[in-house]
């Protein structure tokens, strides 16, 4: 036994032992946890946009439904599109890049949300719904 320790310390003293780093296992093993996690974190990413999208519609729906309202408790009329919110009652119009628009409607006092081809009402329990 103490043969073999001795061999080992005189080839570490020589320089004849090969110390050439990770072995390919450990670097494969690396490899695949690396892999792991990077799934992991793409697969969890994955519905943040749709999301998003809806939290920001949204908050611009519930935005223009306020100033709506103040431009009607304030001139006793509602207002007849968004932009005569614009500087007093609101500081820009939604935008409508983000796969929605939003709109107001006279005849039944109401915003309304434009998402692709439908348009429905804006309620603060639905929201905007799905957003692509």
């Amino acid at each position: 036994m103490f043969e073999r320790y001795r061999d080992i310390q005189k080839r570490r003293e020589s320089g004849d032992a090969s110390e050439s780093g990770f072995t390919l296992i450990e670097l494969l093993i690396v490899i695949v946890v690396l892999g792991i996690l990077a799934a992991i974190v793409v697969f969890s990413l994955t519905g943040v946009s749709g999301e998003s999208k809806q939290a920001a519609c949204t908050s611009d729906a519930k935005s223009v439904e306020i100033a709506a309202d103040a431009y009607q408790a304030h001139t006793g009329n509602y207002p007849a599109s968004t932009s005569v919110l614009l500087g007093s009652y609101l500081h820009a119009l939604p935008g409508t890049g983000n796969g929605y628009t939003i709109g107001l409607d006279q005849t039944t006092d109401s915003v309304q949300v434009t998402i692709g081809n439908t348009t429905s009402d804006f309620s603060d329990t639905a929201g905007c719904g799905a957003i692509s």
